[in-house]
């Protein structure tokens, strides 16, 4: 998986400690090698780390390599952007978006 700029990876293994355990709302972006809507993705994702890295974590797991958490939340494509806040899924959105949208759509957990 290519690291995007303020971009984390996680995995089945620490999801749990990265994501739920997290003091900070957690943008998580579902994602595979194979998936071009994710690559075009990544430097809206960049972007808003940059802007947002104090109030928002982002991180990307790669639903190939880690299935089980892929399948707890029910993730049927990507790129899936799922927020976390307080261990708990607050949002879920399917597809790129352009940074303006992204932010909008997160206005109201940020």
């Amino acid at each position: 998986m290519k690291q995007v700029e303020g971009v984390g990876d996680v995995g089945d293994d620490d999801f749990a400690a990265e994501v739920l355990g997290s003091d900070l709302p957690v943008l998580v972006q579902f994602t595979a090698e194979w998936c071009g809507p994710c690559r075009q993705l990544a430097p809206v994702l960049a972007a808003v780390a940059a802007e947002q890295g104090e109030r928002l974590k982002i991180v990307q797991l790669d639903v190939d390599r880690n299935p089980a958490t892929t399948i707890r939340y029910g993730v049927l494509g990507t790129p899936t952007l799922m927020v976390f806040k307080d261990g708990e899924p607050v949002r879920s959105m399917v597809g790129a978006r352009p940074r303006r949208r992204l932010l909008e759509e997160l206005s109201d957990v940020l």
